[in-house]
């Protein structure tokens, strides 16, 4: 596939034979040409685990220190005070059947997150088939089903990231824009591995952290030692 010579400039700076710390690959990130548009930075963690067993399985969420740099539409279903707590802290759609009705039968998905009350899962299920295959599901154990929407909609909206291994074992996530200095996208990054590194299953042997990639939307990927980054998390 034909590379631009933005991404050939970037490529040139590496040395492919040597993986980096993190503070040296965000370093040579900010070094690199800059689009039109502000590009996100992505982690890559490929991980010792075997994901068709569920004990296997790494998921989670966090709130990013620095947050993402994205604006994240919330929706919520919810009814009563809860459906006033949601508006009051910023939910960008808000309701219960006619949100439910407006997915089903226009095809509507114009939100980035969805939260739920407990009560409310009995109507959020039946979106299932709608929901599920776009990662957009509320989950007890990511905090999206929640009587406390108010602090859900204030976390999500303020850098809540979610993250989970897929078939082959690897994680894929944004933690920062190109735009943010060195030290806060390092700091996003390291509060992202130190998650997955403390969400390690019992069940899971030999090597854990297998590879880290650190790339931005248009750029390369970086190696980075995962090594160098247990330590760093261990002396933290």
């Amino acid at each position: 596939m034909a590379r631009s010579k933005r991404y050939q400039s970037s490529l040139g700076t590496l040395d492919r034979e040597r993986s980096y710390t993190l503070d040296e690959a965000v370093g040579i990130l900010k070094t690199w040409p800059v689009c039109k548009f502000d590009q996100s930075v992505d982690l890559a963690l490929n991980l010792g685990v075997d994901p068709k067993h569920a004990d296997q399985m790494v998921r989670g969420a966090l709130v990013l220190p620095h947050g993402t740099g994205r604006s994240v539409r919330i929706l919520v279903f919810a009814r009563g005070d809860k459906e006033r707590e949601a508006r009051e802290a910023g939910a960008d759609h808000v309701g219960a059947e006619d949100l439910a009705k407006k997915i089903t039968d226009e095809s509507w998905l114009d939100f980035d997150r969805v939260i739920a009350t407990p009560d409310m899962m009995g109507l959020v299920g039946r979106l299932g088939r709608v929901l599920g295959p776009r990662g957009l599901m509320p989950n007890p154990k990511l905090g999206t089903v929640t009587p406390d929407v108010a602090r859900a909609v204030a976390e999500n909206k303020s850098g809540k990231v979610e993250y989970k291994v897929d078939k082959n074992g690897i994680i894929h996530a944004s933690v920062a824009k190109l735009s943010f200095d060195a030290q806060k996208i390092h700091d996003n990054a390291m509060a992202l591995i130190e998650a997955v590194l403390r969400a390690k299953p019992a069940s899971a042997k030999g090597v854990y952290m297998r590879k880290i990639s650190l790339s931005t939307t248009m750029g390369p990927g970086l190696r980075v030692d995962p090594a160098s980054v247990e330590k760093a998390s261990a002396s933290a």
